[in-house]
């Protein structure tokens, strides 16, 4: 599985990267490929070029404010889901890779 992941909190410090770290761990541990976006405090970090959102079977997106360039997602399979739930509930996003990666093109799970 090849997945894009985009992290974004309010404050855009602790959270943003927390979240995004969390995506990490869990992909390696899991060999997943993973590329991860941050847009926090310090601005767009990593971006994701269309290659890689083209060439990923699902894209995580863990936001708490509106993301730039959302709409370069439009045609990828999509979990969705704010922070706060992730953070308090990652596993329960992670179960939902498998059903989102055989849904059909363009499907958005919000969590």
């Amino acid at each position: 599985m090849n997945i894009v992941a985009v992290t974004a909190c309010i404050s855009g410090v602790a959270h943003t990267y927390m979240a995004a770290e969390a995506i990490e761990k869990y992909c390696n541990k899991h060999g997943i490929k993973i590329v991860v976006e941050t847009q926090g405090a310090l601005g767009l970090e990593n971006g994701l070029n269309s290659e890689q959102i083209e060439q990923a079977d699902v894209a995580i997106i863990v936001a708490d404010i509106n993301i730039e360039g959302i709409e370069r997602f439009e045609n990828t399979r999509q979990i969705k889901a704010n922070i706060s739930t992730f953070l308090r509930h990652p596993q329960e996003i992670f179960d939902l890779l498998d059903r989102v990666y055989n849904s059909p093109p363009k499907t958005v799970i919000e969590v």
